[in-house]
């Protein structure tokens, strides 16, 4: 045990020794150098300023007197020497100086002064002797003959491309009536096949063109880089392509996470409303039944929720989406928010009241209903407008908040939930000097004897009043045959004329004096007897006593 506690004693000592040192020890701040560059390609780098020259003056200077020497058409790179001074170790080339290392130089590169100019020379003439050979004559003839055949090259391709094509579109022009056969949705032909075919030949003449860009996009980097001046150019436009295309894999990249996530929210939306739409089947069709629950609430009440989580499906994955918290994006979404808002306030209170008509069950889809002064059967039911067709085969579309702010009569409702019918009733006036008891029966004759009235229970009458000149009775009978109302109630109009004139009961509408004599009844002619005559005026005399007659002279 003492020896290892001695090991422990011994390595406890070696690091508080080391890191003593580590502290005594001055940091040495990262050094930032001047770059030297001869066309894109760093020699070396200028750390020290000398005098008033900081770093990138000489760096930029240096770059200038090198740039100038590679340019020269005789250049004798073995002319580049080392020369020694007293105060610094200067690179010349015959009498020109390209540069001078100084102590600082040397001290900063941690190499003596004539090793590091000796150095700097050698990277000097390597570069400015590789820039001479390819600006020679027998270089720019070979790259000149490269060029030339890059170009030849692309030229057939370019010229076989074509040709592909026209084949490709002969190919399509030959599949009309065949495989192009125009595209029909149920009834509608939305294509003919020479639409069809003008359509693909389209999409392939496009598919072309983008493939011919794209060969002259790769042409001219092609070009550009076989020469030495034209280099720069040739990078600049891969960069065009490259840089996008990198950006674009590094943020799909970057944001499969938040795909992920966007997934599983929408695939679970997804499967709770496929749950849900078949619960408000099952409950439509009545194999589920709910307390308190109707039938027709199931298919509102689905879309409603469906909706709603859709809504909040879209909340929760709105964070996820690329460029969600971009400004621009946010400012699009305010104001496309106010536009719907300034813009939608009626739409948003038929909604509310087609909500509100769904929940209140005053009428379904098929009922014969009355709104105001519209009368008519249910066709279209939506949550902004609600279509009646009338009995003149009217389509007439009203707006839900017009229908809750006004009533509503329901025709069928009463006659399917009740189990007499609907009562259909008219009103008939007759004169005092018929007898009610025969007017009655005349009118229920009427009423039996007309399609689509019950027989049971039996019409009835009610006198509703005895005015001036006449008694009104209303005869009310029961149908549920509520779509053929107007039919029903003709052919009741129709068996009150027939029954009445064989009842020998005048109908006296307008208005007829009472006096009878000499005027004929207003039965037809086909309701009277054979023999029938209008009475002729009675005139009686009465005898008068004369001495009557006196005094009342």
């Amino acid at each position: 045990m003492r020896w290892i506690w001695c090991l422990i004693m011994v390595l406890a000592f070696g690091q508080a020794q080391a890191q003593k040192q580590a502290k005594e020890q001055p940091v040495e701040k990262e050094r930032v150098g001047a770059p030297v560059v001869l066309h894109r390609d760093t020699l070396f780098y200028i750390y020290s300023p000398v005098g008033s020259f900081s770093q990138q003056e000489r760096a930029d200077a240096i770059n200038k007197r090198v740039l100038q020497l590679a340019e020269e058409r005789f250049l004798q790179p073995d002319s580049i020497q080392v020369v020694e001074n007293v105060l610094s170790a200067d690179v010349v080339y015959m009498d020109r100086v390209l540069m001078s290392i100084t102590e600082e130089d040397a001290k900063a590169a941690d190499r003596p002064r004539l090793e590091l100019a000796s150095l700097y020379a050698a990277k000097i003439k390597e570069s400015t002797a590789r820039s001479a050979e390819q600006y020679s004559l027998r270089s720019i003839l070979i790259e000149i003959g490269m060029a030339i055949l890059v170009l030849l090259v692309f030229f057939f391709l370019i010229k076989y491309i074509n040709k592909f094509f026209q084949y490709i579109f002969g190919k399509i022009e030959e599949q009309q009536g065949t495989r192009l056969k125009g595209l029909r949705v149920k009834d509608y032909e939305m294509l003919t096949p020479e639409r069809e075919v003008a359509v693909v030949l389209t999409v392939a003449k496009f598919v072309r063109l983008i493939t011919l860009f794209v060969m002259v996009y790769i042409l001219l980097p092609i070009l550009f880089s076989i020469f030495p001046w034209t280099e720069g150019y040739a990078d600049t436009l891969l960069q065009y392509i490259i840089d996008p295309l990198r950006n674009i894999g590094v943020s799909l990249i970057n944001y499969i996470p938040n795909l992920l996530t966007i997934l599983v929210i929408v695939t679970v939306t997804h499967y709770v409303v496929k749950f849900l739409h078949f619960l408000a089947g099952e409950v439509e069709t009545g194999k589920l039944e709910i307390s308190g629950f109707y039938r027709d609430w199931a298919k509102p009440t689905y879309n409603i929720i469906r909706f709603l989580l859709y809504a909040f499906m879209f909340v929760v994955v709105f964070p996820y989406l690329p460029g969600s918290d971009s400004p621009i994006f946010q400012g699009v979404s305010v104001f496309i928010g106010i536009l719907f808002s300034l813009g939608s306030s009626s739409a948003i209170a038929n909604m509310v009241a087609g909500l509100v008509l769904t929940y209140m069950r005053s009428f379904k889809l098929g009922d014969r209903i009355k709104i105001g002064d519209i009368s008519g059967d249910v066709i279209e039911k939506t949550l902004l407008v609600t279509r009646v067709r009338t009995t003149k085969n009217e389509d007439i579309t009203i707006p839900n908040a017009m229908i809750l702010s006004s009533h509503t009569t329901n025709y069928t409702a009463c006659s399917e939930q009740s189990d007499k019918g609907l009562i259909l009733h008219t009103t008939v006036t007759i004169g005092y000097d018929v007898p009610w008891p025969k007017v009655q029966q005349a009118l229920i004759a009427a009423a039996l004897a007309t399609p689509n009235v019950e027989k049971t229970p039996q019409p009835f009458v009610l006198q509703t009043s005895l005015d001036d000149f006449y008694v009104s009775y209303q005869l009310n009978a029961y149908t549920f045959a509520t779509s053929k109302m107007a039919m029903t109630y003709s052919t009741i109009h129709q068996n009150i004329q027939d029954k009445f004139n064989e009842a020998g009961i005048e109908i006296l509408s307008p208005h007829y004096r009472a006096q009878r004599d000499g005027n004929m009844v207003t039965i037809p002619e086909q309701y009277l007897p054979a023999d029938y005559q209008a009475p002729s005026f009675r005139v009686e005399q009465q005898q008068v006593k004369p001495e009557m007659a006196s005094q009342k002279l």
